[in-house]
């Protein structure tokens, strides 16, 4: 076959894309509002928090509060380039999983917070950074089988 033919070749999408691409926007909308609140609290708020709670809210450094930013805003930018089908989606992926990562790090190795919360408290942090892996891996998958447009 020649690579004009292979070109012209019908790209079929599978049918659970649009809905796996929904779902990966609403979750990164989640990780905004979960930043927005986190950003809004204000002293008043904070000090109404136990008193372990209120020393983490302290000590996270502006490094940690980066991260959380990139990590939700490059997860909400690709799920809409999911959702258009552009290949974009998978750097910003990387991005916000590098994000996620940073910032996980300093939750679980810098700060006390497995002490303040218990085991209880890793449950989402950890399904944070299995969904931010699965994501990178969906959105290469797609750029793989030529789902995606060019940027």
């Amino acid at each position: 076959m020649s690579d004009n033919t292979q070109s012209s070749e019908l790209v079929v999408i599978p049918s659970w894309f649009k809905v796996a691409a929904i779902l990966a926007l609403v979750w990164n909308l989640l990780g905004v509002m979960a930043f927005v609140g986190h950003m809004m609290m204000t002293p008043e708020m904070i000090a109404e928090l136990p008193q372990a709670e209120q020393a983490l809210y302290g000590s996270v450094p502006l490094w940690a509060t980066i991260a959380f930013t990139v990590a939700v805003f490059a997860g909400t930018f690709a799920s809409i380039a999911l959702l258009m089908k552009k290949r974009i989606c998978y750097p910003l992926f990387i991005a916000s999983l590098v994000a996620v990562l940073v910032q996980m790090f300093h939750s679980f190795f810098i700060s006390n917070s497995y002490k303040v919360y218990g085991p209880g408290g890793t449950i989402m942090p950890v399904m944070v950074i299995i969904i931010a892996m699965i994501l990178v891996r969906f959105s290469g998958k797609g750029i793989k089988n030529s789902w995606f447009s060019e940027y």
